[in-house]
C-alpha cells in the first residue's frame, strides 16, 4: 500500500506512524516505512502536490518512486 501525506516535521509524522499513534488508513495498512519525499517552501505548493500524487495512478506513483529510489529501500533511518 502507498500512503501519501504532507508533514512540516518529517522526523516526527515517521515516528509516529512506526508506533502506529495514528488510529486510520496507516495503521490500517501497515505503513511504516519512508520511501519517496519532496521537499517545499510552502505549505501550499506541498498541499497541492500532495493532491495531484493522491490523483495518479499506482503505476505512475511506482516510477515516480523509482526515479530517485530504484531498489525502493526505507528511507526511516535518514530521518529516525
Amino acid at each position: 500500500m502507498l500512503y501519501t501525506g504532507v508533514s512540516s516535521n518529517i522526523s516526527g509524522r515517521l515516528q509516529k506512524h512506526v508506533d502506529e499513534h495514528y488510529k486510520g488508513f496507516a495503521s490500517k495498512y501497515g505503513c511504516k516505512y519512508l520511501i519517496y519525499y519532496e521537499q517545499f517552501n510552502s505549505i501550499l505548493d506541498a498541499i497541492a502536490r500532495e493532491k495531484e500524487i493522491k490523483g495518479w495512478t499506482r503505476a505512475k506513483k511506482e516510477a515516480l518512486i523509482s526515479t530517485t529510489n530504484p531498489g525502493w529501500q526505507s528511507l526511516n533511518d535518514k530521518f529516525l
